[in-house]
């Protein structure tokens, strides 16, 4: 019979048995709720595992995870009173690949543009889900049809992209000669007359409020967060 000490705190068993040791690990480890059929069919001997569970449902009462019963499935679950900490949500920094990276830079600069571009400016194939990645963080959406043998789908970015590196506006970014001032790339093997959008170096003709990044990828790749609910 379980005892209160003299601090009120209530003291249990020690020791479990073997057979009930079984149970608790099985409705541990159990992915979804668990009838008394399927611990009957997992455990080492025949028992009353009806019994065994209401007992361990006594241990964890006061606990911070409950045996419960739903449907006559058992589960363990967080006690009712401490939900709300689960809820929680904390930010976790995550890095881009280094081909996500390089792919992002390409449809920013050169939008709208096809996948096959894409490749051919990269130099290599696409690796896998590299422009999906892109688009479940909805930086990138596709941007109508190219009017070529195919129709390929091109891709631009999108409101999102601007509000996460906190730019106003595509033009905010950095121009060709920026960036080879910056040393970031040799300006007298690009055409600067296709680097980026014809909307976009109109874009900038209008405003010639100047932006220059040290590290275009840096900026980029430093600023990656996404959240993860708990």
């Amino acid at each position: 019979m379980n005892k209160l000490k003299k601090d009120n705190v209530l003291n249990f068993p020690s020791k479990m048995t073997e057979i009930e040791r079984e149970v608790e690990a099985i409705v541990f480890a159990a992915a979804e709720p668990l009838s008394i059929e399927t611990i009957e069919t997992k455990i080492s001997k025949n028992t009353d595992v009806l019994k065994i569970l209401q007992k361990l449902q006594t241990f964890y009462t006061n606990r911070g995870i409950n045996l419960v019963c739903i449907s006559n499935k058992w589960s363990f679950r967080t006690a009712q009173n401490l939900s709300s900490l689960m809820s929680q949500q904390k930010t976790v920094e995550k890095k881009l690949s280094k081909a996500a990276i390089e792919t992002l830079a390409i449809i920013v600069y050169h939008q709208p543009v096809t996948r096959a571009e894409i490749e051919e400016i990269r130099g290599v194939a696409f690796g896998t889900n590299t422009l999906e990645i892109l688009m479940e963080l909805n930086w990138v959406k596709p941007q109508g049809r190219k009017d070529i043998p195919g129709k390929p789908i091109q891709y631009g970015t999108t409101d999102d992209f601007l509000s996460h590196f906190n730019l106003q506006k595509l033009s905010d970014l950095p121009t060709v000669d920026e960036l080879g001032t910056a040393g970031l790339i040799d300006t007298s093997s690009v055409d600067a007359s296709i680097f980026g959008t014809g909307k976009f170096y109109k874009e900038k003709q209008e405003d010639k409020k100047e932006n220059i990044y040290s590290d275009i990828d840096e900026m980029l790749n430093s600023t990656l967060k996404t959240e993860s609910e708990e």
